[in-house]
């Protein structure tokens, strides 16, 4: 806990909430490095800012400069653009690995192999532009001309395999010293920018109409091969190996379809018409790099700029002042701060290192065993993917999948999120009454009225969702948002002058390197199954299952959701869930909007789900508690949410679905029953501790209350009376045998 205090000289509990983290591949730049890589980093989130908001750069300074983009952009340009910028930027700043102590380049002649790598990579990129003077002066471009094909080949094609294949492989034996870059990254950088540019190119003129068909370029199809190759490398960078391991088991489905049996069994298709197709926009310029090169990318900027304006601190001194006098107190700080945080950030794992560093120490402090502690704050954290109105870019994605307005999702995520943060309260509450613990001490805390006197903190998120609920779209709330929180920054020790703002998108422009990466690998998953029509054939298994069972069915999606998600980020667990179970639900006559809820909810719920639980690790990794142990610890403190998709399946009104004594008698009775459900699986009941089979009567009268029926509602609550009764008159002592009073 620091130490430092401000003029108001009450104790700063957040202190570096907001600090940026330092990846262990992540290469640190002095001097001239760290100046241009910043430039171009806080270019390329400026340049975002601006297409979105239809400025161009013109119009900004004045100064017209050949060659640089118009707007509004033609969508698919922009994408290609989105993409091809944050490979160039990823490979810079990331290495193929973690590095170590040792500062020298220990393998120069590898990196001078890499240069030579270098000649290709530029070879091909000279081709692009090339082609692209020659269409320009009429040459009719198609993919029949065998003439241009061999231009293309040989060109383009191949320089541009042998610069990426060889540069990926270079990459993972040679590193180099952190300060500086590897040339094998930097050739790996030229190749994107290669594929961009031919892309662009061929896109622009009617050659998009001609993928999947033998008139299509042949150049397509090798540049999307070298697009693949090098999304999925800055994933395993930035993401891990997990989603990488997925998407190639997608890819080799392509082929093996043919020859696998049963419901899986996929046509055949050449491997030129697949890949023409999937960098467009039934792939990898789809619906999740549409979000990702919007929305997402967006609301980075929104959370750079109230990091730079030091925010995040003070929703963490926020939730101390609020919260940290309660038994438990620092961990459910960490319910109220994380889910703040992680509505923002939109990762799971990323926010744990954010707010756990300070929250999961505290923890520890005041008696939570350090599995608990850190199961929390994973809890937590992942609970900031469901909170509205952000909900980590998840709604955006919805919206853009489902055609359904942002807002009437934002609204229906309500009362899940208060259901699911109302469990995970009493669930720590309940653990620290069974320890006897104790808050923290007023001394140790910020003053609640110093608190309430800087709410004015909270505008930037107020504006935001004013903004929504008045119409605005979602480009304009964000972008006033991000404005008023540079303006507010001018109310506090932080004010944001002219560097300030360059540093905010020096920032954003770093931080969106990982979700942009993710987004276009899921977008390789989702092309995969539109083109294969894996996802039909998905949703005839759960109407075969339906027709035995509606539950089973759920469970099924349930558990393929999870599956899918495991060692995934958020947005991309979603974004393949929803193009692989949720056609299947709404099959079954699921409403559209309960399907993808329900599927969103579980692949969020992947990040604390063992074995593989990246939230969970993360914040292992910091309480230093045995990892599986934490895994499963906050699978236990975030079970509600296991069962809340079901209450909403069962009862639409927790959706804001009905009228609102509807809504309001769903809300109430679910809350119930998620205490309930909370009880029993803490063994704490009304103040008082419960045997084995009362916390069993307890977890079944929760059950009951799923259904949402006014029938099974009273059931429920009358197994919740049954228990109290034998609770209080038939057997006080939790530990001794069921004995009746007074009998022999």
């Amino acid at each position: 806990m620091s130490e430092r205090r401000d003029e108001t000289m009450e104790p700063i509990v957040a202190d570096g909430v907001d600090d940026e983290v330092i990846e262990t591949n992540r290469r640190i730049f002095a001097g001239w490095r760290f100046t241009a890589v910043g430039l171009l980093a806080t270019f390329y989130a400026a340049f975002h800012m601006a297409a979105l908001n239809g400025l161009s750069i013109y119009e900004i300074t004045g100064i017209r400069i050949p060659f640089l983009p118009t707007f509004p952009m033609e969508t698919w340009n922009f994408r290609i653009v989105h993409v091809a910028g944050a490979l160039f930027l990823g490979f810079i700043l990331f290495a193929s690995g973690p590095f170590g102590d040792e500062e020298e380049d220990r393998r120069p002649m590898i990196g001078r192999m890499a240069m030579v790598l270098m000649i290709p990579a530029l070879i091909a990129l000279g081709a692009a532009i090339w082609f692209a003077t020659q269409i320009a002066g009429g040459v009719m471009w198609n993919g029949v001309d065998e003439a241009i094909r061999s231009r293309e080949i040989w060109a383009f094609g191949v320089p541009l395999l042998i610069a990426t294949g060889g540069a990926i492989l270079l990459s993972w034996a040679h590193r180099g010293p952190r300060a500086g870059v590897s040339p094998a990254d930097f050739v790996l950088g030229v190749c994107g920018i290669a594929v961009a540019a031919y892309l662009i190119t061929i896109y622009g003129t009617l050659m998009r109409n001609s993928t999947g068909t033998p008139f299509a370029p042949i150049g397509i199809s090798i540049a999307a091969v070298a697009g693949v190759a090098l999304i999925m490398e800055l994933t395993r960078r930035v993401a891990g190996i997990a989603l990488v391991i997925i998407s190639a088991v997608f890819l080799a489905y392509v082929f093996l379809g043919p020859f696998l049996p049963g419901f899986l069994t996929a046509p055949a298709i050449s491997w030129q018409r697949f890949f023409s197709q999937v960098y467009t926009d039934a792939g990898i310029l789809g619906p999740t790099t549409a979000v990702s090169s919007t929305y997402i990318i967006l609301f980075i900027i929104f959370a750079a700029f109230l990091q730079a304006s030091k925010v995040g601190d003070y929703f963490v001194n926020f939730a101390f002042a609020v919260a940290g006098r309660a038994r438990g107190g620092p961990a459910k700080v960490a319910i109220f701060a994380s889910g703040l945080m992680g509505m923002i950030n939109g990762t799971s794992a990323g926010n744990v290192v954010a707010t756990g560093s300070l929250t999961i120490p505290l923890m520890k402090k005041v008696g939570y065993h350090k599995k608990t502690a850190g199961a929390v704050e994973a809890a937590a954290s992942t609970g900031g993917q469901i909170m509205p109105p952000i909900m980590g870019a998840g709604a955006f994605i919805m919206a853009e999948i489902t055609g359904i307005p942002y807002t009437e999702i934002a609204i229906a995520a309500i009362i899940p999120a208060v259901l699911y943060f109302a469990s995970v309260y009493f669930m720590v509450d309940f653990e620290a009454a069974k320890l006897g613990m104790r808050g923290m001490r007023s001394d140790e805390l910020p003053k609640v009225g110093v608190m309430a006197r800087r709410a004015f903190l909270f505008l930037p998120i107020v504006i935001l969702i004013v903004a929504l609920f008045m119409g605005y779209s979602v480009i304009r709330a964000g972008t006033l948002a991000t404005l008023a929180a540079a303006v507010v920054s001018w109310l506090t020790p932080y004010r944001m002058g002219p560097r300030s703002i360059v540093k905010a998108f020096d920032l954003a422009g770093i931080m969106s390197i990982q979700i942009i990466a993710v987004c276009a690998c899921a977008g390789i998953i989702v092309g995969v199954i539109s083109l294969t029509g894996v996802g039909a054939r998905f949703s005839n298994l759960l109407l075969g299952l339906a027709e035995a069972s509606q539950l089973l069915a759920l469970f099924f999606a349930m558990c393929i959701a999870i599956l899918l998600g495991m060692g995934m980020p958020t947005t991309a667990a979603y974004a393949v869930a929803a193009s692989v179970v949720a056609p299947g639900l709404v099959e079954l006559g699921i409403p559209q909007l309960t399907a993808h809820f329900f599927v969103f909810y579980f692949a969020v719920l992947s990040a604390i789900t063992p074995p593989v639980a990246l939230a969970s690790y993360a914040a292992a990794g910091i309480s230093g508690a045995n990892p599986m142990e934490t895994s499963v610890t906050s699978f236990k403190i975030g079970i509600a949410a296991f069962v809340v998709p079901f209450m909403f399946f069962y009862n639409s009104a927790l959706l804001m679905d009905g009228t609102w004594m509807e809504v309001l008698r769903a809300g109430l009775t679910a809350t119930i029953g998620v205490f309930l459900l909370s009880s029993g699986v803490q063994g704490w009941f009304l103040g008082e501790r419960t045997a084995w089979y009362m916390r069993v009567g307890l977890l079944v009268s929760a059950l009951f209350m799923i259904e949402g029926g006014l029938m099974t509602d009273l059931v429920g609550l009358g197994i919740a009376a049954v228990v109290y009764l034998v609770r209080r008159f038939v057997n006080p002592d939790p530990d001794a045998p069921l004995v009746v009073k007074g009998a022999d």
